[in-house]
């Protein structure tokens, strides 16, 4: 993965194209959520790719709690606020935060380990929907509205203990939905492993908008079509 090809830098400030967020939710993490088509209405650029940025700046840390305050629209100048008592935030020009990181720990810049853990977390991000959210969904009698599919970053955390590891892997451990209402929260936790050896652990903490009563065909349409736009037949 060549992270440049997904982003642009001008005078220590980065900008994303439509195109280049869209070609990262797709390629990269295989996530085709239509908030990162390029037409899309409401667009957004991918949490993942703005991850994937704070660990190729900064580096891996033993300890690690990212937070997503905000979207991030196409045209936006973001800069990285460097860190002040172990945060470090991701803002605009007008100091609107959209990702906080905060760490502790060592802290590792080894760019074989950086790539390898950006990668493995990205495409186990991308295993979201339909493979893990629909059985959660059918467990608890609801699902997000079809025609409006909004699944929201909220805060990720990893905690690595030994960082003198070489490809980690992650594998999921538990997944959870608690329903309040209209609105949805999941919480995934997995492991990291190393040469078959759980080193870590990490948790995926995310929100459901616009939760209504469950509707199998409804759910099995939501699938079909999400399965057509990623095979590239829509979209």
């Amino acid at each position: 993965m060549l992270l440049e090809n997904f982003y642009s830098e001008a005078s220590s400030k980065i900008h994303f194209s439509r195109k280049q967020a869209s070609d990262f939710a797709k390629g990269i993490a295989g996530d085709f959520n239509p908030i990162h088509d390029e037409a899309a209405k409401r667009f957004c650029v991918p949490g993942d790719l703005l991850f994937a940025l704070l660990l190729n700046k900064y580096g891996i840390s033993q300890k690690m709690r990212f937070t997503f305050s905000g979207m991030v629209p196409d045209g936006v100048a973001l800069h990285f606020n460097d860190e002040t008592d172990g945060k470090i935030t991701i803002v605009d020009d007008n100091d609107k935060e959209y990702l906080s990181i905060t760490r502790s720990g060592a802290t590792s810049k080894d760019s074989d380990l950086v790539h390898h853990l950006t990668c493995r977390y990205v495409e186990f991000s991308g295993q979201t929907f339909p493979h893990i959210l629909v059985p959660l969904m059918a467990k608890h009698r609801v699902m997000i509205n079809p025609d409006r599919p909004l699944v929201i970053y909220e805060s990720m955390v990893i905690d690595i203990d030994d960082l003198n590891i070489e490809q980690p892997q992650l594998e999921l451990n538990n997944s959870t939905l608690e329903v309040d209402g209209k609105r949805g929260s999941v919480c995934l936790t997995f492991n990291l492993l190393s040469n078959g050896n759980i080193i870590g652990k990490g948790e995926k903490n995310m929100v459901l908008s616009g939760l209504r009563e469950y509707d199998e065909i409804k759910v099995q349409q939501l699938i079909e079509g999400y399965d057509a736009r990623k095979s590239g037949a829509v979209g």
